[in-house]
């Protein structure tokens, strides 16, 4: 952490094969041990096979899957006078487009298909479509806001 300003923030070159930069930070979340050609292959295919199935464009129904991901309010822990508050916070984009990437990761390896390709495809597919795990981890995020509203007043 430097001591004065923010800490600066590195920035990510698109990818090579449909130009985002959102499809580069995915692709580096999900890298494993530094092979990013492995983790590239991975999500290409499940675009491909995610726009064929809801038959859209393959980055548009990526996009799409992403914002639909991203959570509008989180609980931050604010203590005061030996209490601890859950306050409800907006959340900054950068870290709305993280967290849904990370939601999106997280819950595609913890799926019962077989093979990263048909396990991601599957959270895509449900995600779209307002179900399956991250979106469930977005709509209890959401709710904990809710309930904490009491608490608004602590926000710093």
């Amino acid at each position: 952490m430097p001591r004065k300003g923010p800490a600066p923030r590195r920035e990510v070159l698109p990818d090579p094969k449909y130009g985002s930069r959102l499809v580069a930070k995915f692709i580096n979340q999900m890298m494993v041990d530094g092979k990013k050609s492995v983790s590239e292959k991975i999500l290409y295919a499940v675009m491909d096979e995610v726009a064929r199935r809801l038959e859209m464009e393959p980055l548009k129904a990526f996009e799409q899957i992403v914002d639909k991901v991203k959570p509008q309010m989180e609980v931050k822990s604010r203590r005061v006078g030996g209490a601890t508050y859950q306050v409800p916070m907006e959340v900054r984009p950068a870290r709305q487009e993280a967290l849904a990437i990370r939601w999106l990761i997280t819950y595609a390896r913890s799926r019962g298909e077989k093979g990263m390709v048909q396990r991601l495809t599957a959270e895509f597919v449900d995600a779209f479509h307002e179900r399956g795990g991250a979106m469930k981890k977005r709509e209890d995020t959401h709710r904990m806001a809710e309930a904490n509203k009491a608490f608004a007043h602590y926000r710093w």
